[in-house]
């Protein structure tokens, strides 16, 4: 099919203090998130003047994206749309329809399956069509999941070396040094019916877990093919639990398993945080922060691995996976459960509290 922009999709954030509190009120609207719990979360923010980092990031990953496809001429534009601050998805559809455009193919800053990492952006999309009255004169598809794209393992692979390294000259033997991979905790309901319906069952703990491991696998056989000898144990780990206390998340939490990685005789870890693809507030935060601060009260030499950001590979990567759609390309993926479909199955990732539209879902 042929698309002529690109919207780049993402989370949002606050870009000054009085933004801070009312942005995450949007974000945990319905959701029963304690109120001690977002005061605590909006003094995160005011450690960084209450601007979150995504933003500047993400703009300047779309200058970056650009430039790539000018110099591979390929000539399609790129936008830049928010779910919980500005520039929101109908402004920018709304912008995107004035300039022409009626084919856009969104890229979500999510490589993942989930709700919250991709049903809730299409339901977001679906209903910026309906507020702007052009649900039919527009469409909007998705770009595949990328978990397991050559551009997203790269960039971690080259810094776990690059930490291993670091740690051998400061003496630590592979003996010493656990590798934590990271990403955003979420309930583990939704992680159980995250995925299409039919491969529930062939995928243990749901597309979300299995998709992370696979990633976390793939980082570390790359790994392995840069360095000779054996590798650190490994272990994937949650982290930025927000939700109602009640509610059951996936577990183990970061903090917990520096803990215990101490109690195990573990001397040095390093941090690989595979669910991020830029290194906004719950990365700095409840990493180069609260995780750290653990570590150096137990005794642990830690090490944190940047996100991809605008690293050369991942975004050569993220043009490839357009290509893929506008010019049917190869379809790269490092995994046995990749390369994922470019459409979401109908009942992926179902919304526990409503069934809502959705864009990018499997052609009838």
């Amino acid at each position: 099919m042929k698309y002529d922009a690109i919207l780049l999709t993402s989370f949002g954030g606050p870009e000054g203090p009085a933004e801070v509190m009312p942005f995450l009120e949007r974000v945990t609207a319905g959701r029963g998130v304690p109120r001690e719990r977002l005061e605590e979360v909006e003094h995160h923010y005011w450690e960084f003047g209450g601007v979150s980092p995504i933003n500047a990031q993400n703009r300047e990953l779309l200058s970056a994206i650009e430039e790539e496809l000018a110099r591979q001429q390929i000539d399609i534009p790129i936008y830049l749309g928010n779910r919980n601050s500005e520039p929101y998805f109908a402004d920018t559809i709304r912008q995107i329809h004035a300039d022409g455009h009626r084919r856009v193919l969104a890229l979500v800053t999510s490589a993942y399956s989930s709700y919250s990492g991709c049903r809730q952006y299409r339901e977001n999309l679906a209903k910026a069509l309906v507020d702007t009255g052009l649900n039919d004169s527009m469409r909007i598809d998705k770009i595949r999941h990328y978990f397991d794209h050559p551009g997203f393992i790269e960039p971690f692979a080259n810094g776990v070396v690059t930490a291993l390294r670091t740690l051998a000259t400061e003496g630590f033997s592979t003996a010493d040094i656990h590798l934590f991979f990271t990403t955003h905790s979420i309930p583990i309901s939704m992680a159980e019916t995250s995925g299409p319906p039919n491969m529930r069952g062939e995928l243990a703990g749901g597309a979300y877990v299995s998709q992370h491991m696979a990633t976390a696998r793939c980082v570390i056989e790359s790994v392995q093919r840069q360095l000779d000898g054996s590798l650190p144990d490994w272990s994937l780990v949650y982290q930025s639990r927000s939700g109602a206390p009640q509610v059951p998340w996936l577990e183990p939490d970061i903090g917990d398993a520096l803990v215990d990685a101490k109690s195990q005789g573990v001397k040095a870890v390093i941090v690989i945080p595979i669910g991020f693809v830029s290194d906004h507030v719950e990365v700095i935060w409840d990493l180069d922060e609260e995780a750290k601060k653990i570590a150096d009260e137990v005794g642990l030499r830690i090490v944190r691995v940047a996100t991809p950001g605008v690293a050369r590979e991942f975004v050569s990567g993220i043009v490839e996976l357009i290509q893929e759609r506008l010019q049917s390309t190869d379809r790269k993926a490092l995994s046995s459960l990749g390369p994922w479909a470019d459409f979401c199955a109908i009942g992926c990732c179902p919304n526990s509290r409503a069934e809502l539209p959705t864009v990018a879902e499997v052609p009838s």
